[in-house]
């Protein structure tokens, strides 16, 4: 299987910059799998879909404001930090820029706040460095750190919370669960009231979900690790249920798979996952998925291929170009059901 099989032609323009003023007015692409057939909704009918007895599983992680500018201690060089995912106290994983600039004992100031030293240089640009602070190191972030949009979009936020979920609770993701944006306050009370059960689950999106693909065999994509959990009560609904389980997001359904591929049901645990989805996998936890427009070529292109089949997909993506839905992050939604 070749990475090549999941490209398509995206006019730029279609890449949304900024998100709609309402979450649930974006657009919604339905896409049946099993006969590929499309209706075109606005997100906010998403309640016409979903059944009494339903479970929708949200993931509640928190994107941290993770872009951080300082200087290289030595040099006073101006140095760019992304911090990926905290790997053990006060260790975390990094992306810098210039990376080149970044060695073994390199130490970067931001203000009085926060010194980082470089203690190992690994593959892929990747640096691990050691965080020294006083106070929390969250507040910190709050004062000194950009939310770590996508490089595909240009224009800044006007507010923080525009790139968070509004049942956003457990910080420590380097970037958004983004199906979920498009939820509102009103539109899951509205959800719930229909008898659809709403719980959640943890991953912190890091390094493994937008990282490309830059192998031509699929197979040979090495996927990072990100951290996920599950509670018991969450793993008590879905164990129990009577409807779908309806998975928000890609991340999210990496890791309801990834439990139930390891216990064979649900329960309370957490863990660290690598699971990479591409067609041939046989799906053991989830029954539908909302989800956004993906990267072409991306591994989430290949997630999304496997559970409604590559050419219904790719399909679906060239209909969403010609009907001008917006793309990525801040775009449109897609419910394969």
């Amino acid at each position: 299987m070749k990475t090549s099989e999941f490209d398509y032609e995206l006019p730029l323009e279609l890449i949304a910059q900024t998100p709609l003023e309402k979450r649930d007015e974006s657009r919604l692409l339905v896409l049946d799998k099993k006969t590929g057939s499309i209706k075109h909704e606005v997100f906010k009918n998403i309640i016409n879909y979903l059944n009494e007895d339903d479970i929708l599983v949200v993931n509640d992680t928190k994107v941290i404001p993770a872009r951080l500018y300082g200087e290289k201690e030595e040099t006073k060089a101006l140095i760019e930090v992304l911090l990926l995912k905290e790997i053990s106290n006060n260790k975390w994983e990094c992306l810098t820029k210039p990376a080149k600039r970044i060695k073994v004992g390199t130490v970067v100031n931001f203000g009085d706040l926060l010194k980082m030293k470089c203690v190992e240089v690994k593959e892929e640009g990747i640096r691990i460095f050691e965080l020294k602070y006083e106070g929390i190191l969250y507040e910190i972030l709050d004062k000194l750190g950009t939310m770590p949009l996508p490089p595909y979009i240009h224009e800044q936020l006007e507010s923080k919370n525009r790139y968070q979920t509004v049942y956003a609770k457990n910080n420590g993701s380097a970037a958004a669960p983004t199906a979920g944006l498009h939820f509102t306050e009103e539109l899951l009370d509205k959800i719930k009231e229909k008898g659809v059960r709403i719980v959640p689950i943890t991953l912190h999106v890091g390094l493994g979900t937008f990282r490309p693909v830059n192998v031509e065999d699929v197979k040979s994509h090495h996927m990072h690790q990100e951290f996920y959990q599950m509670s018991s009560d969450t793993a008590n609904v879905l164990n129990n249920a009577k409807g779908r389980i309806i998975s928000v997001g890609t991340t999210t359904t990496r890791t309801l798979e990834t439990i139930k591929n390891l216990y064979g049901k649900f329960i309370e645990c957490s863990g660290w996952t690598d699971i990479f989805i591409y067609p041939g996998y046989e799906f053991k936890a989830i029954d539908a998925l909302i989800t956004n427009f993906h990267l072409p070529k991306s591994t989430l292109m290949m997630l999304v291929s496997a559970l409604a089949g590559k050419e219904n997909i790719m399909n679906a993506y060239k209909i969403a170009v010609e009907e001008k839905y917006r793309f990525f992050s801040f775009g449109d939604s897609m419910f394969i059901k």
